[in-house]
């Protein structure tokens, strides 16, 4: 056995870390991410340096090479000295966790090298720095140096709160206490004399906790298993180390990496929940090697010798390699002997392990993103590459204004004799002008940014919408730095289990001789008959004459119906209960590359008058017991009661628990106890099932379990055989009808009806993708919301083949409706169909039993197949001596149990198909169809199995009605001849496609270079990814690879679960859903929703509202800055380009703070382009933040030549008046006074007034506060300025000199009418041409549509805001945001010029 693989996941051989890094750098064609020129020359180089001499040389932190021959643990009661780790030559590394960034030591430097390294903070500290030194600036020293310190020392410290607070989440987990097998020795329990005030309030609640769960066990603490020299001891897991005996109980945490030793359940089997580690909702049996049977007590392992050979730490969740050595005797260890730390015990009362993995080498956290980096919002890119320009611009200004004193200099300064030896060096001029206009990029940007978010952060708090009631949890942001990145995200990267389900299985329907029935005893909680009784048990348990109740209520119902069947049943419904939904899917033809998603016409739902239902079934029971359908019908149910490994548990109370691997089984358990066959009784050798017969009366009976084939991923199917009361020998076998089909005794028949029904199936699916794609499509190939258009028949209507959210509104009314009953000579309890059924017809029954396993899959439930035979007695015992050499064998075992199972597993007759729902979600579909709408990419990435991801995906539309199915699949051979295939059958044309691969076909592709490129080369391509059994690595690197194959993409990553940990801190934004899985994702992620339904606000309302108003705060404020120092440096000639400010500097020091904040953070917080009704009902908006058309470089040169040509004209319509009217006060502070308070004006009401269009009292306190805040400062100016010698004569100059005089304001006020005349023309003209589809910004592409139709995402925001002052367009899209179709007005009453004409009117 080899043991090759190192803990670190590094390279064979112990390569170093340095040259891997290397040879990536050197081939950058194949690798994920295709490097840039900063990344090859400078990044890359520079952590090859850093790795090589900083951690290798100095820190002598080299990579782990692997060991010689595994890891060595040996098996003994107690240890003198830690264990030594050979690969580091000390003791292995403890058992506590670290998530968090930082550490005391490294947190400053870290941090300010994070901070100083960005852009902006950069270049005001090569501002700020030579503004310190005296002489060189006319605006102060310490004006940028100081704030910037502070902007900086503040991020910081929030940072390290952060910080801090994941420490305390670390602590929590590090202090949980385990039973460890230690000496009588008070130091060993692994308690401080002191401790600190989280350890004491972590383990004062998880002992409450535990205590707590002891009670509802009713088991006693005290632990009754001491020793004279050993005893279980309460450790913290910190303090536990490798080789230490663990013994756990029953709902406990597993605290490291254990091989099982011993377990209460029979054959020493242990059932392990793994939900953390894969989102696998199953549990897991785990067997405690034969060998290690006696390690049950501490005088048991005491006299237990063994050595375990183990593999190194990896990151693989589904496979172990390793030995034991027990004496003379050596056996195999593998996955099943295993224990994961993570995970839970289950339905096991206690069980020893021995730990073989601690800390940070489990698998958990190998698999963790350890210490991920802080996120950056998606438009500090942008900003940056505005920063950027503005740089350049500042430089060439400062340059130019320096040439310009120069040429001053030449001409008249050095010929004025009052300015001889003034003159200022070239050098000198040039910085004074750079600290002059520094301010054009604002450093009260980022702090005004900064209180903008946290407004953001509240306003999304505050929404109720995003509340959920049921388990009063709001919406929680634990980050506000990247609520932008909401309005641009292109993927979405969903877990499954409690994410998009609700972990919830409910058995829904059967196919029993050709009949589709449909379960609805139990499975609808709170239904009621018609005299108000409830219909069913309840669903939290049954007694015994729980069983009684439900089939007695049952017969009950169909008595009622019996006797009202020749009068009218009147119901009083709603219509959308008797509307039969679209099914828009199907189940998979996983026996072929390549299928075609969509839905079955030919549907039967509980909702329809006309099925079947299992209270019929049980009256024709009872009214034919004889009849071959109630034979077979009894059967199907009774093989439901036994074709399991669930075990039943009865509490004080009475009531039966089950205790079952799956979920599935678990359904399948209730559907029989609903239908009379309760189980009550299980051992390794019986099943005991209270069965009601017809009358009601109830029999006890036991059946003889002789074998039980258990479920594998291979086998994909489970079987048992039992003997029955009468002494027969019974196999029952259930499984995928891919596996049950081939096995049955009619498999010929069965493979061709199967064929027929899946060619029929597949036309029906090409006809239905054919006329998907003659459906009109929007810009990015999605069916529009809405098709708009222009000209004479410019309607407003909304697309004919939307169905998915053309719901109509519920309305109840009473509906009349009969069932004939009545066959000659007999008065019929229960529907017709019953005695059509053709129970010997094996043709029709294969073809209507795979016909509703489709019709069950499209609906999005979870189909299995039953099927049975009697096994003669002579036959048996020859099987049963080959099975029993099979599981005793020590070589291959699985193996040949397989084969064994092979032969007796056929000759089968087919009993029947289920269907289990597991319930999405409320909202699921609809949350994703919205989503593909806004032209978002939802992906799926689960632990669970092929089929059931499958499944999932087509009942949440994942995969929609005409998607095209590929599935990739490693043990099919060839993955590269796949993958080529997939993208020749891309280039051939698909609609909608998905690729389906699974986490050993994507371990065989990351393993291999050429096969990795090609993969997620192709994954870039479809529409969405279905990856199952994916560890949670896996699913953190295929986040990875899309951020580095789309750079362009924003990712968003959302789970429950700590399996989804990795990928929720590897995306871009990560949302943590608080579901049954616990709050650990919801901890670590950005933001924190209750229900799967809230991303849809959260992303096409909040997010689209984040961006718009961070993206135009971004514009305001450089546009504010740009504005105001045009007519600064315009006046730069008439002082001889001395550098003296136009302003004075008291104005210009508060300038950001006090007169121009407001007017940017006010609507940054508070703004609304457009209503949350017409976001939510037209998500086609949301490309406009992913298009980056809030803020990108046309837009923001706009805005720069809109404030530079505002700038000019500001100052020279001043200067002019100065010149013809001679102001009463002639000075630079008269001047410069007006074209301040012009600045400050124009700004204000641009911004707050022009530009916010969501108007509240907010935004008109804030500019009244501002303009009148401004006059008041003008007054106390001159009030409090002392008359010293200056330039700028304030003293009395606005309440005696200028601010007297009549032709000073006149000038203010022609001023600011010429910027509103030219403002309010601009508009109007972009309105007018809008309208008529001719305005510059469409280009002739769009021109050519708007004479045709338009999309909705192409109109102009000003349109839509004008659309939603329209009455009639309002109720409609209030109508659609609540998933409705409005049917008040006709399409055609509406126009765009007719809504804009109205508004007009208005």
């Amino acid at each position: 056995m080899s043991f090759g693989q190192d803990g670190d996941g590094e390279e064979a051989g112990g390569k170093s870390k340095a040259t891997t890094l290397l040879n990536r750098r050197r081939r950058p064609v194949l690798d994920d991410e295709p490097v840039a020129w900063f990344d090859s020359k400078i990044r890359l180089p520079v952590e090859v340096l850093y790795q090589k001499y900083i951690l290798e040389l100095l820190l002598r932190q080299r990579p782990l090479p692997p060991s010689k021959d595994g890891r060595h643990v040996p098996l003994r009661a107690s240890h003198e000295r830690p264990l030594i780790d050979e690969r580091r030559g000390q003791a292995y590394i403890s058992n506590s966790i670290r998530s968090s960034r930082y550490t005391v030591w490294d947190f400053l430097p870290k941090q300010l090298a994070f901070q100083l390294t960005r852009l902006s903070n950069f270049y005001f500290l090569c501002v700020g720095v030579p503004q310190t030194i005296p002489g060189l600036s006319t605006t102060g020293n310490y004006t940028t140096i100081l704030p910037l310190m502070f902007f900086v020392l503040l991020t910081m410290v929030k940072e390290g709160y952060d910080d801090w607070r994941r420490h305390r989440m670390d602590n929590v987990e590090n202090n949980q206490t385990a039973r460890v097998l230690r000496e009588w020795n008070p130091v060993s329990d692994g308690k401080a004399p002191e401790r600190s005030f989280s350890s004491a309030m972590s383990s004062v609640l998880l002992s409450q906790r535990h205590s707590a769960s002891q009670a509802e066990r009713n088991e006693p603490e005290p632990d009754q298993d001491e020793d004279t020299e050993l005893h279980w001891a309460q450790i913290m897991w910190h303090n536990i180390k490798v080789g230490d005996l663990v013994k756990l109980r029953r709902d406990e945490a597993i605290p490291a990496d254990l091989v099982l030793l011993y377990a209460t359940g029979e054959n020493a089997i242990a059932y392990i929940e793994t939900m953390a580690l894969d989102g696998e909702t199953n549990l897991k049996s785990k067997t405690a090697p034969t060998p290690f049977q006696t390690c049950h007590s501490i005088a048991g392992i005491k006299n237990c010798a063994a050595e375990f050979v183990l593999e190194d730490p990896n990151r693989d969740l589904y496979d172990f390699n390793g030995r034991a050595t027990v004496g003379d005797a050596t056996i195999p260890l593998t996955l099943n002997e295993v224990i994961y730390r993570g995970s839970i015990l289950r339905n096991t009362t206690y069980a020893i392990g021995l730990v073989i993995n601690t800390g940070e080498e489990c698998k958990i956290r190998m698999n963790a993103n350890h210490h991920p980096t802080a996120k950056k919002p998606r438009l500090e890119r942008y900003a940056n590459q505005v920063v950027l320009t503005l740089i350049v611009y500042v430089v060439l200004l400062s340059v130019g204004l320096s040439m310009g004193y120069n040429m001053w200099h030449s001409r008249y300064e050095q010929h004025a004799w009052y300015l001889n030896n003034a003159y200022v060096g070239y050098d000198e001029i040039v910085i004074g002008f750079l600290i002059m206009f520094n301010n054009v990029i604002p450093l009260a940007l980022y702090v005004s940014l900064e209180i903008m978010k946290l407004g953001q952060m509240m306003m999304i708090h505050s929404d109720l919408e995003m509340f959920d009631e049921e388990t009063n949890t709001p919406m929680i942001c634990n980050t506000n730095t990247i609520l932008e990145n909401l309005g641009q995200v292109s993927y979405i990267l969903s877990d499954k289990t409690g994410t998009l389900t609700e972990n919830i299985m409910r058995f829904r329907k059967m196919s029993v001789a050709g009949i589709a029935i449909s379960h609805r005893i139990g499975a609808e909680e709170g239904r009621k008959s018609s005299d108000g009784r409830p219909l069913g048990p309840s669903r939290s348990g049954s007694t015994r004459s729980g069983t009684v109740v439900g089939v007695a209520q049952a017969l009950e119902g169909a008595e009622l119906r019996n006797e009202k069947k020749m009068h009218f049943a009147v119901e009083d419904v709603e219509l959308s209960t008797l509307r039969a939904p679209v099914n828009e899917t199907r189940r998979p033809a996983l026996s072929s590359r390549r299928s075609t998603s969509g839905a079955s016409t030919v549907s039967t739902t509980p909702q329809d008058p006309g099925a079947v239902t299992t209270a019929d079934l049980i009256e024709y029971m009872r009214s034919r017991p004889t009849s071959a359908l109630a034979q077979q019908a009894r059967d199907f149910i009774l093989g439901l009661a036994l074709c399991h490994t669930a075990l039943p548990e009865t509490a004080e109370d009475g009531h039966i628990k089950f205790q079952a691997s799956s979920p599935d089984e678990l359904a399948l358990l209730k559907a029989a106890q609903d239908l009379g066959f309760m189980l009550i009784q299980r051992s390794s050798q019986s099943i005991t099932l209270i069965e009601t017969d017809s009358t009601g009366r109830e029999e006890r009976r036991t059946y003889e379990v002789l074998d039980v084939i258990e479920f594998s991923s291979k086998r994909k199917r489970m079987s048992i055989v039992v003997r029955c009361p009468d002494g027969r020998i019974w196999l029952l076998c259930k499984g995928a009808d891919s596996v049950i089909v081939p096995r049955l005794q009619q498999a010929a028949l069965a493979s061709r009806k199967s064929h027929e029904v899946r060619r029929s199936i597949q036309i029906e699916r090409e006809q239905q993708r054919r006329s998907a794609q003659m459906e009109p499509r929007n810009s990015f190939g999605a069916r529009p919301s809405f098709t708009i258009r222009r000209g004479s028949s410019m309607d407003i209507r909304p697309d004919p083949s939307r169905t998915t959210l053309d719901v109509p509104k519920p309305n109840r009314e009473v509906r009349k409706h009969t069932r004939s009953l009545d066959v000659p000579g007999r008065s019929m309890p229960y529907p017709a169909a019953l005695d059509a059924a053709s129970v010997a017809d094996d043709g029709t029954v294969f073809t209507r039993c795979f016909k509703h396993l489709d019709e069950f899959a499209s609906e999005g439930l979870r189909t299995l197949l039953f099927a049975h035979k009697f096994i003669p007695a002579a036959e048996y015992s020859g099987w049963k001596k080959l099975y029993h050499d099979a599981t005793t064998s020590l070589v291959n075992r699985q193996e040949r149990i397989e084969a064994a199972a092979e032969t007796i597993e056929q000759g089968l007759d087919l009993l029947g198909a289920s269907a289990i729902e597991d319930k999405l979600q409320k909202g699921v579909p609809e949350t994703i169809d919205k989503l593909r709408r806004a032209n978002i990419k939802i992906w799926m990435l689960t632990g669970d199995k092929r089929e059931t991801a499958i499944n999932i995906a087509h009942s949440a539309r994942i995969c929609k009605p005409e998607s095209d199915l590929f599935i990739l699949d490693v043990t099919k051979g060839d993955l590269e001849g796949q993958m080529r295939g997939v993208n020749m059958e891309f280039q051939t044309g698909c609609l909608h496609s998905v690729v389906v691969i699974d986490g050993q076909t994507l371990a065989v592709v990351e393993a291999e270079v050429t096969l990795k490129h090609l993969f997620y080369t192709l994954i870039t391509l479809v529409d969405s990814v279905i990856c199952c059994r994916a560890s949670p690595a896996q699913k953190a690197g295929i986040v990875k690879a899309i951020r580095a194959r789309i750079p362009d993409a924003l990712t968003l990553a959302i789970g429950d679960g700590a399996n989804d940990i990795a990928m929720i801190q590897a995306s871009h934004v990560g949302v943590g859903i608080s579901g049954k899985e616990g709050l650990q994702a919801a901890r670590v992620a950005d933001y924190s929703i209750a229900q799967f339904r809230f991303l849809q606000r959260l992303l096409l309302v909040h997010g689209r509202w984040n961006y718009v108003r961070t993206a135009k705060f971004v514009l305001s404020t450089f546009w504010k800055e740009m504005f105001i120092y045009m007519a600064q440096a315009c006046y730069q000639r008439q002082d001889g380009y001395t550098g003296t400010s136009l302003y004075e500097n008291w104005s210009l020091t508060v300038l950001n703070t006090l007169f121009t904040s407001l007017c940017v953070i006010v609507p940054g917080i508070f703004e609304q382009d457009l209503k949350a009704e017409t976001l939510l009902a037209v998500p086609e908006l949301y490309v406009f933040g992913q298009k980056n058309m809030g803020l990108n470089i046309r837009k923001y040169l706009k805005w720069m030549v809109l404030a530079t040509a505002e700038g000019m004209i500001i100052w020279f319509v001043s200067w002019a008046a100065l010149k013809l009217n001679k102001f009463g006060d002639n000075g630079l502070f008269a001047l410069g006074d007006i074209c301040f308070s012009l600045a400050i004006l124009w700004t204000n009401y641009r911004l707050l007034v022009l530009e916010t269009h969501y108007k509240t009292i907010i935004v008109g306190i804030s500019f009244l506060v501002t303009v009148a805040g401004w006059w008041a400062w003008n007054l106390l100016m001159s009030g409090i300025y002392s008359a010293n010698l200056s330039p700028y004569d304030v003293k009395y100059g606005f309440t005696k000199t200028f601010g007297n005089d009549p032709n000073w304001w006149f000038a203010l006020i022609i001023v600011f009418a010429i910027l509103l005349v030219m403002e309010t023309m601009y508009k109007s003209l972009k309105r007018y041409l809008m309208v008529a589809g001719v305005w510059p910004r469409c280009g002739l592409a769009s021109r050519v549509r708007a004479a045709h139709g338009s999309n909705a995402e192409e109109l102009d925001v000003s349109i839509w805001q004008e659309m939603e002052k329209d009455p009639a367009v309002w109720a409609r899209l209030k109508s659609l945001a609540n998933g409705e179709r409005y049917w008040g007005v006709q399409d055609d009453d509406l126009t765009i010029g007719a809504t804009m004409s109205r508004n007009d009117d208005d």
